[in-house]
């Protein structure tokens, strides 16, 4: 049947106009030439990884030379005062007590009060005579080490969804942590251990839980495992059931398995599912040996606090700042170390709202030593070369006290976290904040460009570790982030 021009579509009509359709023709043509070139040259911008589902640990390329093998990560949760520890403020300390000229009335807690000067003395350290506050000696020792920026942002000031940020990229719950991209992207060089491991803090898990190391829309193979040197990984063996038969039993399923994926060699799902049952079954072998502490010698316990029987916390929190080291030396590519639990009005956390100098005793004493005493023993080891140690927590706090309180409210405008260790310049401050400490107003960086950098030092261009979702092309930096290149080694 012949339909007149009329009945047709404007499109369709389109397609009538010789010029025209030889015109598009030859675009078309010229795209998919185009398209093939920078396929041939990998310089889409979209290159997700190809993974072999029966092997989705297996080690992957990264999109270029890495500066870091392996990444820890130590979260404090509940927002660590920046004023009280990194950032020094001797406006703060002029204008103690006074009002804010211009500052809000109310913040998110309840009503603000007057400026408060630092809790703790501030002097300078090392051969860059960085100003460090007298709160955390130990690492404060360590500033030529690090590379601060004191100007990054949040896009929430409230605990979980901030924490989303920070782990995610997002401030909703279900998307991907920085470990599991980390892990989709360049699997693991250990086979009989974890790829990613989250060590939760010995008071509890942090407010959003396993959000944080969550796989979000990936595959759940790249989730973080939860485990620590208090609570190692669960059901790792059958009660009840002697080794013998445990092993006649797997050695049945494995030979059964693998009959069955013979017979569907197209079925993903099963060669996955097959895939962590192996790994579960060397875990059996491989968890119990790497969490037994009782190998390392009295003085390393000691250097690190594990052995203090004052505080049975902060020991615990050094079990896992050893456990960290150990991961990492047996090719674990990505370790979280919490410190600080969920919320519970600063006692648990770090969350200094109403009684912060009494908290931050408690809290600073059960991180500092442990903390400083792992990087030393990573560079000790020769393993901080290649291993990118980080510190990092939500959002800072303002530079006032909330009113009728001794602490300082929430504030996502200006704070800073550091990193040290491989493909790092060491001694770098980058970005300030303004003089009283509330806004960043120098080199801005929001929390995707703190995470494009370690993916950038990992070797993963953050623009390109996509993963499709629903028909979008999602990435951990959404579609923003820049590398700081101002604290990377030359």
């Amino acid at each position: 049947m012949i339909y007149p021009a009329e009945s047709l579509s404007l499109a369709g009509r389109h397609l009538l106009d010789r010029r025209r359709f030889l015109a598009s023709t030859a675009t078309a043509l010229g795209s998919v030439a185009l398209t093939s070139l920078l396929g041939t040259e990998r310089l889409l911008a979209a290159a997700s990884p190809l993974i072999d589902p029966a092997q989705p640990y297996a080690p992957r390329p990264p999109h270029f030379a890495p500066r870091a093998k392996n990444v820890i990560v130590i979260f404090c949760a509940g927002a660590v005062s920046q004023l009280e520890t990194w950032d020094y403020k001797p406006s703060l300390i002029a204008h103690d007590g006074q009002a804010l000229p211009g500052g809000p009335a109310v913040t998110f807690q309840g009503p603000s009060g007057n400026l408060a000067r630092p809790q703790y003395e501030f002097r300078q350290r090392g051969a860059t005579g960085k100003w460090v506050s007298q709160l955390i000696p130990e690492l404060a020792a360590l500033t030529d080490d690090l590379a601060f920026v004191h100007s990054l942002t949040s896009k929430s000031n409230t605990h979980g969804p901030a924490e989303n940020f920070l782990s995610t990229g997002f401030a909703l719950d279900g998307f991907p942590s920085l470990g599991a991209w980390t892990t989709y992207a360049l699997g693991s060089a250990s086979q009989e251990l974890p790829a990613y491991v989250s060590i939760p803090d010995p008071r509890g898990v942090p407010q959003n839980g396993s959000n944080n190391w969550g796989p979000g829309f990936l595959p759940a193979a790249y989730q973080g495992t939860p485990l620590s040197s208090k609570h190692p990984v669960r059901h790792l063996a059958p009660r009840g059931v002697p080794l013998a038969a445990d092993q006649a039993a797997r050695s049945l399923l494995q030979r059964l398995n693998a009959q069955h994926l013979q017979d569907h060699p197209a079925d993903q799902q099963l060669a996955a599912r097959i895939a962590s049952y192996e790994l579960a079954a060397r875990m059996q072998l491989s968890v119990p040996e790497i969490s037994d502490l009782a190998t390392e010698p009295a003085h390393l316990l000691r250097a690190y606090g594990a052995d203090d029987a004052a505080n049975p916390t902060k020991a615990a929190f050094a079990k896992n700042c050893i456990l960290a080291r150990r991961l990492v030396e047996r090719g674990v590519r990505f370790v979280q170390l919490f410190n600080g639990a969920y919320a519970s009005g600063g006692e648990l956390n770090w969350d200094g709202h109403s009684k912060l100098r009494e908290q931050y005793d408690r809290h600073a004493a059960v991180l500092d030593q442990p903390a400083a005493a792992l990087i030393r023993d990573l560079r000790q080891r020769g393993l901080l070369e290649e291993t990118l140690v980080v510190w990092c927590t939500e959002f800072g706090r303002m530079p006032f006290f909330q009113k009728g309180a001794q602490g300082r409210d929430h504030n996502p405008d200006g704070f800073t976290c550091w990193m040290t260790g491989a493909g790092i310049q060491p001694g770098v401050s980058h970005g300030r904040t303004d003089d009283l400490g509330q806004k960043a107003i120098e080199d801005i960086h929001p929390l995707y460009d703190f995470n494009a950098t370690i993916l950038h030092l990992l070797g993963l261009d953050h623009e390109r570790l996509t993963f499709e979702h629903n028909g979008v092309q999602r990435r951990l930096t959404n579609v923003e982030g820049n590398v700081i290149h101002q604290i990377l080694a030359t």
